[in-house]
């Protein structure tokens, strides 16, 4: 018979484990964003050549239950996804080199990339980061080995990026985060670190101590927290200090998103579930 509360730490934090959180149907969870409502939206990968009925994108009340079921019909491979400050979602289509942008119902309102066509610009692209200007920047990481930063109105900016291990490449750049500072953090899997950047792509740092990191998000304060797959949940100072460590998951979480009220939503593919961890007072 199952007994206790599982809690876990980071620094002087600690956090309520639940799990399986919120209503979803079955299915292969793979990453999680949080609008500004407290909404809470999950995305299920399935293949796109042998699923085109599954519904992508699951959007959950902040109480778990599930509001809406959507995606069948406008993603094909969904892998990560984020909501903007101003509530739309950018859903990243990566076996067909798009990022899809539409309103929380679904309704798809752009794109950035060419659907179905590799290397205009993206080639299987894997997460997107929106700044409160509204700049756009998304890790090119299966086949791409890169950066791309678009303005608000979806021009592409710049890149940066080649295939390697020395400081300032990549092997699978995996996820992105932008610092309120206009730091670009990007998870640079399959290399064990964390690269840091300027907007332009000068590199600023490099932070390792990772075993194939999977996602990053940062906090209203510039706290970063990385999953990766030993499988823990570290907690990181705006400079790269280590602040803490846990292990909230059994296999590792692919994607990891938190809410205003400092509740951290993690996306796991195996067992595919949703873990939330709720600070405890």
């Amino acid at each position: 018979m199952r007994t206790g509360t599982l809690v876990v730490a980071l620094g002087e934090r600690r956090y309520r484990v639940e799990r399986p959180w919120g209503d979803l149907p079955a299915g292969p969870v793979s990453d999680v964003t949080v609008d500004s409502r407290g909404h809470v939206f999950v995305i299920l990968r399935w293949d796109p050549l042998s699923d085109t009925t599954s519904p992508r994108v699951i959007e959950l009340s902040p109480e778990g239950e599930r509001l809406g079921a959507w995606g069948e019909k406008l993603i094909a491979d969904s892998h990560m996804l984020a909501a903007a400050p101003d509530d739309r979602l950018f859903i990243v289509d990566r076996d067909v080199h798009e990022v899809v942008i539409c309103r929380s119902n679904g309704e798809r309102i752009g794109g950035l990339g060419k659907r179905y066509a590799p290397l205009e610009p993206f080639n299987h692209p894997t997460d997107v980061a929106i700044t409160p200007k509204g700049e756009i920047y998304v890790s090119d990481g299966y086949a791409g080995h890169s950066v791309h930063r678009f303005s608000p109105d979806g021009r592409l900016l710049r890149s940066w990026g080649s295939l390697g291990e020395e400081p300032g490449q990549f092997v699978n750049p995996h996820a992105v985060w932008v610092m309120s500072d206009g730091r670009v953090v990007i998870v640079d899997r399959e290399n064990n670190r964390l690269q840091v950047f300027t907007p332009d792509g000068d590199l600023l740092d490099v932070w390792t101590g990772f075993r194939k990191p999977m996602d990053v998000w940062g906090d209203a304060d510039d706290n970063l927290y990385v999953t990766d797959l030993v499988p823990t949940l570290a907690m990181l100072a705006p400079d790269g200090r280590r602040l803490g460590r846990c292990r909230p998951v059994l296999n590792g979480a692919h994607g990891i998103w938190g809410d205003k009220q400092g509740r951290l939503y993690l996306a796991e593919p195996n067992p595919s579930r949703l873990t939330r961890l709720t600070p405890i007072d």
